[in-house]
This record gives structure tokens, C-alpha cells and sequence, in this order.
């Protein structure tokens, strides 16, 4: 796990401006830890705020021996490549870092800590974080969290991908900035990487999926107003199942709809459309509620991704989803997440 003063080396090879970039570029914009460097050979060089609008000066090396300069003790793999496996040339980058003495944090799925090329050359002091590990100790979910005193607020998606832990994170920013006892609950890598700890929902065998988000979100509860349930998935994308254990045990107050701003269509299933946001919506807060045996969930606000679009298009965007929905939209990113925390305020 990840100390407040460790330095981090980000590698990031064809992530930056590439599809499979998310955690690196997830911990740049929030992660509190110093980032030494970013490693990122098409992009070395070059300035990471122009890149990707993230206001912070890290610079940006061809690998792991020119990050060595900028003093990092803690290399992050920082891409999910497809297929969920490293290619040769970063593996070997990897095993570089550890033979240098770097601790390692690995979000993939295949753990590290372990491995036979990597663990023999640990010294006592070193260690390896892999991130996606089942939480020791689940039952099943029980439906317990509906009776909880504090809001609960879950992003859900028109797919995967569309910015559901970064709205959930700058909710959770904007609560503590107004002085609320707020949390927030990370259920992928990215976000247990950035906050420290949060259950990796996707490591979770399906029977303990709801009640390993119940036992969170309640341990949570005992010391917050809000909490801020980091969403997955989509019940819209058939390759999803991790929307409905987080509808189940989370038992949201209410729900954030995130969408990018103009996909008709599931990103990865082509042949897949997103219905209309209204019915999206209608849908959301019916499987929700399931009828009255849960907490009657609403969604009460719509959360656009515009990063694709000049400021202009992304306001013109915006203006559409609220008069299609009838209901408060922003890029909380963009133009900061106070409308969606007053939409919460304001509805219960």
C-alpha cells in the first residue's frame, strides 16, 4: 500500500495519448503522493499540462533508467493493456525498476508479488502492492445499507469508461471543500490506488460482490454524511456485471447518470445502442428499486464528459442533455461538480 511521501514513477508507455492509459493518468489528476516522473517513450519530453490539460509539471521519460534521475521509489504500471498482459518491452521494464530497488504497484489482474522474476530480488525493506485482491472475510449482501442515515451516491454509466470515478471523485472534492464529512469508496485499482484502500470489485467472486460493497459502504457510514460510491461497468454493456452488486449493496440515496457526450453506441460492441438517456434513466431507478424492495433510488443529475469537445460544443452539449432529461448536467471536470452536489442537496 502506498505511503503519503512515496515517489512515484508512472510507466506509461503509449498511455498518455494512447486507449489504455486510465490509471496513469487517473493518478496524475488526483493522486496526493509526488510524482517523480511519467514514463512514456512517444511522449518523452514533451509537457504533460499541454498533453493532457492536467495542471501538473511531471516530466515525461523514455524509461525507467532516465526516470532513475528524478529519484522515484515506487514504479506504478500505470496502463491495462489489452488482453490484460504486459508486453515484453514493459515487463522488462518493470523487472528494471525492482532490480533498481523500486517498490511496485501493479493493478492488473495477474498478481506480482509473488512472481519468480520478480520476488527473489526484493530486498527486506522492498515491496510489491498488487491491487486487485479479494478482501478477506465477505458474505453475501443482505440489503442492510437502505437503513444507513448517510447519502449515498453511486455514478452509473452509459458504458464503461465514460469518467464514473473521476465524477465521483470531484463530488467527493467538492463535499470536503464545503466542510462535509464525506468518503468516498474506490472499487476499481485506480481509485484504491489514489484513496489507499476500497474493495476491487472486479476481484470479488460474483456471490460476494454485493455484500463486499454492503460491508464497505456501512464501515464508511459510521463516520460520514455522504458517501461517494465510485460506479462501474453499465447495465447497458453486455460484457458488464459489476453495476448491479453496487446498485445492491451500496443501496443508493441517489444515483449519477455519467455519459460521453455524443456515443450512441457501446464503445467496444459497436452493434450495441446506449438508449435515450430519459429511458437509461427510467431504467436505472427501476432496477434500483426492484419495485419497493429496495431504496427507491433516483437519479438526479447527469454528469457529461466533454473532454473531446471545445468549450462552446461541450456548453451547447450540456444545454441538450438538460432539455432531453429535464435534469441538472455539467462536466464536473470542466466546469467544477458544485451543480451535482446541489442536485444531491436538494433532493433528500
Amino acid at each position: 500500500m502506498l505511503k503519503p511521501d512515496n515517489r512515484l514513477a508512472i510507466l506509461m508507455h503509449e498511455g498518455i495519448l494512447g486507449k489504455f492509459g486510465k490509471t496513469g493518468l487517473g493518478l496524475l489528476r488526483y493522486s496526493q503522493n509526488p510524482i517523480a516522473a511519467v514514463i512514456d517513450r512517444e511522449c518523452a519530453g514533451q509537457s504533460l499540462p499541454a498533453l493532457t490539460g492536467i495542471p501538473r509539471e511531471v516530466p515525461i521519460v523514455a524509461s525507467v533508467q532516465e526516470a532513475m534521475a528524478y529519484r522515484p521509489d515506487t514504479l506504478v504500471i500505470g496502463v491495462a493493456p489489452s488482453g490484460g498482459a504486459l508486453p515484453a518491452e514493459m515487463w522488462r521494464e518493470v523487472r528494471t525498476a525492482v532490480l533498481a530497488g523500486l517498490n511496485l504497484v501493479n493493478g492488473m489482474h495477474a498478481p506480482l508479488a509473488k512472481h519468480p522474476d520478480l520476488a527473489p530480488f526484493l530486498h527486506s525493506c522492498q515491496w510489491i502492492w498488487d491491487v486487485r485482491k479479494e478482501p478477506p472475510g465477505l458474505g453475501v449482501g443482505s440489503g442492510k445499507a437502505r437503513h444507513l442515515a448517510c447519502k449515498r451516491v453511486l455514478t452509473v454509466g452509459t458504458d464503461m469508461a465514460v469518467g464514473k470515478m473521476t465524477v465521483s471523485l470531484e463530488m467527493h472534492r467538492a463535499c470536503l471543500q464545503q466542510g462535509m464529512r464525506s468518503r468516498f469508496l474506490a472499487t476499481g485499482q485506480t481509485g484504491i490506488m489514489i484513496e489507499g484502500s476500497g474493495v476491487a470489485l472486479d476481484a470479488v467472486r460474483v456471490d460476494f460482490a454485493s455484500g463486499a460493497v454492503e460491508q464497505f459502504v456501512c464501515a464508511l457510514a459510521e463516520d460520514a454524511e455522504v458517501v461517494h460510491i465510485e460506479g462501474q461497468g453499465a447495465l447497458t454493456n453486455p460484457a458488464s456485471t459489476a453495476t448491479l452488486p453496487l446498485l445492491r449493496g451500496a443501496q443508493p440515496t441517489h444515483l449519477i447518470l455519467v455519459h460521453r457526450a455524443g456515443q450512441t453506441h457501446i464503445r467496444t460492441f459497436p452493434d450495441v445502442p446506449i438508449p435515450p438517456l430519459p429511458a437509461v434513466i427510467r431504467i436505472y431507478e427501476q432496477v434500483a428499486a426492484m419495485g419497493g424492495a429496495f431504496y427507491p433510488s433516483q437519479v438526479v443529475a447527469v454528469a457529461l464528459n466533454t473532454a473531446h469537445l471545445s468549450e462552446s460544443d461541450a456548453r451547447a452539449a450540456i444545454a441538450q442533455v438538460e432539455s432531453e432529461t429535464k435534469l441538472p448536467c455539467t462536466d464536473p471536470v470542466r466546469f467544477g461538480a458544485g451543480q451535482l452536489l446541489q442536485a444531491i442537496m436538494e433532493n433528500g
